[in-house]
Parts: structure tokens; sequence; C-alpha cells
């Protein structure tokens, strides 16, 4: 894939052609090869980029009454992005399917309640070798969104740049060594890009607003859809697949030129369902029970994510010719069926990851908060 096709699939759709600073861009191209997110990956119709302008003080203030898949709180220190994944895999005393449909089962149970927005909190962690020194980075950030129930409203973001330091206490040493550069040069993995200056203080929060993808379209989904699509979804498995399938076409939910199995294709879009789209519970226990049913996604117990909570994760290989393979994780809570986040995960480097050690945690999302709430963002 050329660049300006990587750009134009990292990029949000209500976005269009409107210029971007050469950080975004950058950064947009970067995540868009980290494979599937998640959330977050997911790839909303309404995304937010870096560098708009400051919203209102006080917006954080929010009530969130309902936290549909909320997080629980976090339990020790975890290793981050850049680092070596923090769980072996051991032996399950339950299969892989087993572990997935209880998970549906919990899911299943969550209160079903609606308000007038579905808010999220995540914190995204991507890493970056610097270009002298020999040591890693992560680039961390923060990102509150409204997304309106009603058709015709606006998507509000609120993104905060929370700084770039070395991946590990090793990588700490040697950014030391080179003097604790406030601003770090780092290698961008694709072709063609010149390299990117991070900087470890952050930045000051900033806001975006936009309006809905045809005044309706809310989240990304192998295409567009609208908050009806998502809470008329199917319950039951076998239907809910098929839903999915139907636009799937042989290639990644972010560009027509990547190829794609469909059964990394609908690990892909479930984990969108799982983690950050505001479908009912019986749509999200039944998306668990879809990944149950496919033969390559295996579960690993004791994962530790990047907010240093310990859940179980539903795992999924694919190969890539630019980066090598890597394993794209769902990291859930096995004891109520919510997600914690997703991460990306170097299995084999080479190209552009070359880098990179096999069990690096390329990009992680972890999810702080999901749920419906009346308030929404302060003007």
């Amino acid at each position: 894939m050329n660049p300006m096709d990587e750009l134009r699939a990292a990029r949000p759709a209500h976005l269009g052609d409107r210029p971007v600073d050469e950080h975004t861009r950058a950064a947009e191209l970067a995540h868009a090869m980290s494979g599937p997110r998640g959330s977050r990956r997911r790839r909303t119709a309404v995304r937010p980029v870096w560098g708009l302008a400051a919203l209102a003080a006080g917006a954080t203030a929010v009530a969130v009454v309902v936290a549909g898949n909320a997080a629980p709180a976090p339990r020790k220190q975890a290793p981050q992005a850049g680092q070596s994944a923090s769980a072996t895999p051991r032996k399950v005393t339950l299969s892989a399917r087993e572990v997935l449909l209880a998970a549906a089962e919990k899911a299943d149970r969550q209160p079903d309640r609606t308000g007038d927005w579905w808010y999220t909190v995540t914190v995204s962690r991507h890493a970056y070798p610097a270009v002298k020194g020999g040591y890693l980075v992560l680039d961390r950030q923060r990102d509150e969104e409204w997304t309106p129930r009603a058709t015709g409203g606006e998507q509000w973001s609120r993104t905060r740049r929370l700084g770039a330091l070395p991946a590990s206490e090793a990588d700490r040493l040697a950014w030391e060594q080179a003097g604790s550069p406030a601003g770090i040069e780092v290698v961008v993995p694709m072709k063609k890009v010149a390299p990117l200056t991070l900087r470890t203080s952050p930045d000051k929060a900033t806001t975006s607003h936009s309006p809905l993808v045809d005044g309706d379209k809310v989240f990304w989904l192998g295409r567009n859809v609208t908050m009806k699509d998502l809470r008329g979804l199917p319950d039951e498995p076998a239907k809910l697949k098929k839903w999915l399938l139907d636009s799937y076409d042989g290639h990644s939910t972010e560009s027509s030129s990547v190829e794609m199995s469909a059964d990394t294709w609908l690990f892909t879009v479930s984990v969108g369902l799982i983690v950050s789209m505001p479908v009912t519970p019986q749509v999200r226990g039944a998306a668990f029970r879809m990944l149950a049913g496919l033969d390559s996604v295996k579960v690993i117990e004791n994962v530790t994510d990047a907010e240093g909570r310990t859940g179980t994760a539903a795992a999924i290989q694919q190969s890539d010719e630019r980066t090598g393979v890597r394993e794209s994780r769902l990291i859930f809570d096995e004891a109520t069926g919510r997600a914690l986040g997703t991460e990306s995960v170097v299995v084999e480097p080479r190209g552009l990851w070359k880098s990179f050690e096999p069990g690096t945690v390329s990009s992680s999302e972890a999810v702080l908060e999901a749920g419906w709430t009346d308030a929404g963002p302060k003007r």
C-alpha cells in the first residue's frame, strides 16, 4: 500500500481531505499499521485528530448514568506498549471456547439502560524506536468521546497527549545516557516518512466537535453504522456473524489493498462491539459467543494491561508483509465480561518492525470508562 492510501485508511471519514500537521499524519499512519484495536480500535466515523481548539474548563465533570462497559480499577503496575507482553500462555483449565462462553454469560447480565450520550474514556500508547540511543519510546494519549444517541447531533471529543516516555527501565537508562532529551526523535514505522519528534512534556487538552456522518452515522463496523443499527444488531451469534460478514469482501476494515481472512476480520469488528460500542449486553454476549466459534482465536489467562489491571485475553495472529506477524488481543475481565482494552504484540518482526523484539507490545488502548450518560460535554 502506498503512504497516501494508508493515510486515507487511517483518517476518520468526516475529516475528508482537510490538511493536518505532520505529527498527526505520522501518528495516524503508524496507528493504522498497528493492527486491530480495538479499539481502539474499531474506527469511528467521527474520530477526532490531535491539535484542535481547547475545551471549556470542567468538561471532565460528567456523570455516567450506566457504566455499560466500565473497567475495573487498576490492581498492579503493568508493562507498557514497547515492553514485552505481560503474560505467557499457561495451562487453562477451561478451553478457549469455554472461557469465551463464560464471558458471554457475564456480559449478558450487565444492565441495559440508555442516556443522551454514549461516553468513553481511553488511554492509548504507541511504541517507537528512538533514532539515536537504541531505546524505545512510548507516545501516550488520553481521549474522551461523547456520541449523541439522537440523530442530527454532533460528536464531541476531548484529547490530551500525555507526553512521551521511555518504554522500560532499561530504555530509561539508555535515554538518560543520551542526555535525557525533552524532545526525542523517533522512527515512524512506515516507508518514506521522516523521523518524528516526540515531547516528553504533556500538552494541554484540546477539543473537537463535528456533525455525525450523514446526520446519523456514529461508528465504523466494516461500514459506517447508525445508533439504530447498533441497538438493533442480532443477539444470536450465527445471525450476528452473518450480519457482519455482509460487509466483508476479503480485505481489512481499513484498506481495500490489505488482504484479511474472514476470521481475523470478524475478530477485528467484534472487538469494537465488545470494547467501545453502545450495543445491548445481549449483543455483546453474542459477540463473545461468535468469537468462541472461531478456531483461530485462542485465550491467554493472567494478562496485565497497560493500566495494571489483570484480565484474560482473546487473541488472534495475523501476518503482514510490511511488519511481520503480530498478535491482536482483546483483554477482558472474566468475572464481568467487560472489556479492559486491546493490545498488539509483535510475534515475528520484519520489515518496518524489524527493530522490535518479539513479545513487544507495539500499541495498546485501555478503556477507563464506557457507558451511557445524560451529561454531555460542557461547551
